[in-house]
């Protein structure tokens, strides 16, 4: 939220900011913003705090137990401002500072200096809370008794919102004679609806688009209230992007659902039960996407893009939050089908690797092109994955995947086609000119497609084949040094480096001849979190047994090696 200074009318009578204070006090929503640092850009973050008292004239005492971290810089003499809403307008105080801090029962109580006048923005329309990649809130637009068309959110003030619809809700839009219904759903599922008025739109004739800002209408007290803890909240959640300013607990709207599933609930026909990792269930959602994206392609459809890009952002999202934990979630995937499982090892090891630091933008491109490279493989003649005489008809007619996967892909128009090309169309392409399906020689295949082939193989390799069983890394780290003519020495080095030589995900056997998946790696390559198993096969929460965290040398002896299984 970006308001300006001079859209702000300073309010200086004690009787007035006293009452202000009171109804922050009273009604809560609150939030804390600090004031630039030396070097920091001028756009901070606010963070949702409690205002539990006012000592008129002398000082305020806040609950600060939902931002602890920042209690160190408040210390060291950082400045902040308090932001709220009272009688219908968004209010800040001046700049202030903490004089005591003290904690009690686990809370954080502090207390600050006493602001002798607060700003009233009247325009509360400008104080907006945008939505960042991976913050997905579902909008329904209910017009004149018909279909509701979705669209997302965009983002959020006070007096109204903007949505991404469809072109479709255009014909809604211009038919309304009155104010339409606005349902919100979160991703906890909860729910809030509100009428509104389209005031503008503007048309994305590539994205298939609309973007409409909408006015609330005929607000009550209890809807202003719930507006401004959706306003807090989506901050709170962006603010825990900024990469500068550390860890952030997540706003409990943000929490999925199904990050809290129960143990017998469902996610599209599937038993989250059976996967081993709370990640992996999480990671079930994106899968469950995939196989009814393949159904969608088998019954002549294209890919849909609104959940293309849906899921792309709950990969990044969960890739962000916890990197090692989404790379093993690969592992625990055995009851997915073999493309879906494909599909999100290579989308997941292909993000790590090679979109670190690029573009968010073009880390999304590359995630979800990876996510679909292989999903193509169901338009063909199924017969083909079952030979084990694989012939050069064979081979030509397996290759078709590649093209009839990118016509279904036209429709989505946000997708950049130079990384979907890069990625779908140059995974199996070959140095030598021995790939498919253009039989590209080396300098005409992209930096991408190039660390596409090597992800995509490794992959493949780690899973049982009709004519070879599946591969420890170690055997598949030699084929790719054998055959430098097929892939770029470059980044096979890269892909080493990276990953190390016992990946997470690695089943490993020690030297006290016990059996753990290595979870996590320091950045020497050495596990420092295993989860010890009896048997060598996809992991399960059947079959996973002591989480050791630590020196693992120490309590396990050394790794002697990799056992291979497909997973």
């Amino acid at each position: 939220m970006s308001p300006q200074s001079n859209e702000f009318e300073k309010i200086t009578g004690p009787a007035t900011i006293k009452t202000f204070l009171q109804e922050l006090v009273e009604g809560g929503g609150v939030s804390l913003r600090l004031e630039p640092g030396k070097g920091e850009q001028d756009e901070i973050r606010s963070e949702p705090i409690v205002l539990m008292e006012q000592h008129i004239g002398q000082m305020l005492e806040l609950d600060l137990s939902a931002v602890g971290h920042l209690l160190v810089t408040m210390q060291e003499g950082r400045r902040f401002c308090l932001l709220g809403q009272a009688q219908g307008k968004l209010l800040r105080t001046p700049a202030l500072a903490l004089t005591e801090v003290r904690r009690s029962g686990g809370r954080l109580l502090c207390c600050c200096e006493y602001p002798m006048y607060l700003e009233l923005l009247q325009r509360r329309d400008s104080f907006r809370a945008e939505l960042r990649m991976g913050m997905e809130v579902i909008v329904s637009l209910h017009g004149n008794g018909g279909v509701p068309v979705q669209g997302a959110l965009r983002d959020l003030s006070q007096d109204g919102c903007q949505l991404e619809l469809p072109l479709a809700a255009s014909g809604v839009l211009s038919s309304a004679s009155s104010p339409l219904m606005l349902e919100f759903c979160f991703p906890n599922d909860e729910r809030f609806t509100i009428l509104a008025e389209p005031r503008h739109q503007s048309t994305d004739p590539e994205r298939h688009s609309v973007r409409v800002g909408f006015r609330f209408a005929g607000c009550t007290t209890e809807q202003e209230r719930q507006i401004w803890y959706f306003v807090c909240e989506i901050e709170r959640e962006s603010s825990r992007y900024d990469k500068k300013a550390g860890g952030r607990l997540q706003s409990p709207l943000f929490v999925s659902r199904e990050a809290s599933v129960t143990a017998g609930e469902n996610i599209g026909r599937r038993d989250t039960k059976r996967y081993a990792t709370p990640m992996a269930r999480r990671l079930v959602r994106v899968a469950a996407y995939l196989d009814a994206q393949i159904l969608s392609l088998q019954q002549g459809q294209s890919i849909d893009s609104r959940q293309l890009s849906s899921y792309t952002d709950r990969l990044l999202s969960l890739h962000e939050e916890d990197r090692q934990a989404l790379l093993f979630a690969t592992r625990c995937m055995s009851p997915e089908p073999l493309l879906v499982r494909h599909g999100l090892s290579v989308a997941i090891h292909l993000l790590d690797i090679a979109g670190e630091n690029m573009p968010q933008d073009v880390r999304k491109a590359i995630a979800a092109s990876a996510l679909v490279h292989d999903l193509g493989k169901a338009l063909v003649p199924q017969v083909l994955f079952r030979t084990s005489n694989f012939e050069a008809t064979h081979r030509q007619a397996l290759s078709e995947h590649v093209p009839l996967l990118l016509d279904r892909l036209k429709s989505c128009t946000w997708l950049s086609s130079k990384i979907a090309t890069a990625v779908i169309g140059g995974i199996n392409e070959r140095m030598d000119g021995s790939g498919y399906p253009l039989g590209l020689t080396s300098d005409n295949i992209h930096e991408l497609a190039r660390a596409s082939a090597v992800v995509d193989v490794v992959e493949a390799m780690r899973r049982d084949r009709l004519d070879r069983p599946a591969s420890t890394v170690q055997q598949i780290y030699r084929h790719l040094l054998r055959h430098p003519h097929h892939f770029d020495p470059r980044w096979i080095k890269r892909y080493v480096e990276h990953f190390k030589v016992l990946p997470v995900g690695s089943l490993v056997r020690f030297s006290n001849n016990q059996l753990a998946w290595v979870q996590r790696l320091d950045a020497g390559g050495n596990p420092v979190e295993v989860q010890l198993t009896e048997v060598a096969e996809p992991p399960t929460p059947a079959n996973l047994g002591l989480t050791i965290r630590g020196n693992i040398q120490e309590k396990l002896g050394k790794p002697t090696g990799e056992v291979a299984v497909s997973t």
